[in-house]
């Protein structure tokens, strides 16, 4: 029968290893985890950051009962990457500062910001960024002269 010695600083390591594995797990179970409000402004961060922008549409604005009782109001909007249809909606009820629902049109065109390897993570407003447009664009009228002065365009020929 064999029998299995182990040294002093075997049954050290042993130790400090479980010590260790212990201390992550009540740091695992302890820890604040953050809120749904923390996650969403930490999207929209990274997306006004890193994120792409796309000519979009806005749809629609509603208001929805939330799972928690809150009323939020949602920014419904479409636009097009690589030949696919985007959806989606954001929840603007927490950013009142930056948009105001009820300036809002259906129909008018938006710019929206999208993550490149996630094309369905987007948004059309945050802190410090919006993809709202003031009204349609307006196109500048053609001036044509009465009589074309060709005399320029053909004093270089003989």
């Amino acid at each position: 029968m064999t029998l299995l010695s182990k040294t002093g600083w075997e049954i050290t390591g042993g130790l400090v290893a479980v010590a260790a594995m212990a201390g992550v797990a009540v740091w695992m179970a302890l820890r604040k985890r953050p809120t749904a409000d923390e996650l969403e402004l930490a999207r929209r961060q990274l997306l006004v950051q890193t994120g792409r922008l796309v000519d979009g549409n806005l749809l629609d604005v509603c208001t929805v009962d939330g799972a928690d009782g809150r009323t939020l109001t949602m920014l419904l909007y479409s636009y097009r990457i690589g030949g696919v249809d985007y959806e989606c909606s954001q929840d603007i009820t927490m950013i009142g500062s930056v948009v105001d629902a009820a300036q809002v049109r259906a129909g008018f065109p938006c710019t929206v910001r999208y993550q490149p390897g996630n094309p369905q993570n987007s948004i059309v407003v945050a802190e410090g960024w919006s993809g709202l447009r003031e009204g349609l664009p307006q196109l500048r009228k053609l001036e044509i002269p009465d009589e074309w002065d060709l005399s320029r365009a053909r004093s270089g020929r003989s």
